[in-house]
């Protein structure tokens, strides 16, 4: 593999439980009832604000609607992670690899269905220009897809100057797996930040499971000319 794309939330850094708590609040106020754990697995990760309002709502949402909700939403989760310091960090071995990747030259690029105001607040809190070239950092800008479709990381393979199949994906949820699988990503790894490993198994394009990035495998990856390993 040439390049590696990331997805951000739950696999970068581990926020799926703000996520979860805040969009509990917001589905038990836009239809009376609080996500159930499957739909937050297959209707919420990886999806736009805009897919996950529709199909509470069960229509087509105005885009007043959306704008209104998924900001008050992500306002709420983002006080969320600032009152958590101690969780409110990338997620365990990742500094260590990007570090990894920085040094050897290794094209690395985000695919993250969050809203520009998410993508400055971790921008600024993490400080991820350390590792990424920001124009690598595809977020939802209101004209890409959500998860499953394969758009944003074809969008990232294509700012790395890639083909797809040159590239692994790290992703923690079924859509963005399934978004990976329909671009025709080289290899999916998927980290186990909330679900059990055993919850990946058996999951079709899934190559492996790490629990951390400290188990990324990086042998998998070319080096290109003139870098050095660490």
């Amino acid at each position: 593999m040439k390049g590696i794309i990331f997805d951000f939330n739950g696999t970068l850094y581990w926020d799926s439980q703000l996520h979860y708590d805040a969009w509990r609040e917001y589905s038990a106020l836009l239809r009376e009832k609080p996500f159930t754990d499957e739909e937050m697995r297959e209707k919420m990760f990886g999806h736009t604000n805009s897919d996950i309002i529709e199909y509470l709502i069960g229509k087509k949402p105005s885009q007043e609607m959306v704008d209104k909700y998924g900001k008050e939403k992500e306002a709420v989760y983002r006080k969320r992670c600032l009152l958590t310091p101690e969780k409110f960090k990338l997620a365990p071995g990742a500094i260590e690899l990007l570090d990894y990747l920085k040094a050897n030259n290794i094209p690395r690029a985000i695919a993250t269905m969050s809203e520009w105001d998410n993508v400055e607040f971790y921008i600024k809190e993490f400080h991820l220009e350390n590792w990424f070239d920001l124009d690598n950092i595809v977020y939802s800008d209101g004209t890409i897809p959500g998860k499953p479709a394969p758009d944003i990381f074809l969008i990232a393979a294509k700012k790395l100057g890639l083909k797809p199949e040159e590239c692994v994906v790290v992703e923690d949820a079924i859509a963005g797996i399934n978004s990976a699988k329909n671009a025709g990503i080289g290899k999916i790894i998927a980290i186990a930040s909330l679900e059990p490993v055993e919850f990946y198994k058996g999951i079709e394009g899934v190559s492996q499971v790490i629990r951390t990035f400290d188990e990324f495998p990086r042998s998998i990856l070319v080096f290109p000319d003139f870098t050095y390993q660490l």
